[in-house]
């Protein structure tokens, strides 16, 4: 069992910048793909980024490729994602995923965190 903690959400500015960060617990981290989705009202959960065990393979949504970067620390068992120019529609939960398989697929995210609200408005 995995247990996901997020944190860092909070309300910012359009054009702001957030990083959220999510610590795993467990001793085989570094084998995880692991992957940012998010949940807004009355929207279905959707992709944000992941990013493969050894930290080489990153993959982005096109609604937040060139402002948002993934990255881990295995080392902490964490990874982060850095949330820069954002727009009120990123305004959303952010949530963290593991996927024990390393595959990156949607569908193999077994372990979620319970998110963190990130709002961006005036």
């Amino acid at each position: 069992q995995v247990q996901l903690v997020e944190s860092g959400g909070g309300l910012v500015q359009p054009g702001g910048s957030l990083r959220l960060s999510c610590t795993a617990s467990g001793r085989t981290f570094s084998g995880y793909g692991m992957g940012w989705f998010r949940q807004s009202p009355a929207k279905e959960r959707e992709f944000v980024a992941t990013i493969g065990g050894g930290g080489s393979n990153r993959y982005y949504a096109d609604s937040v490729k060139g402002r948002f970067t993934i990255s881990r620390d295995n080392a902490k068992n964490t990874v982060y994602l850095q949330l820069n120019s954002l727009k009120p529609e990123d305004t959303a939960v952010y949530y963290c995923a593991a996927d024990p398989r390393n595959t990156l697929l949607p569908s193999m995210y077994i372990y979620w965190g319970q998110g963190t609200q990130v709002t961006v408005a005036s």
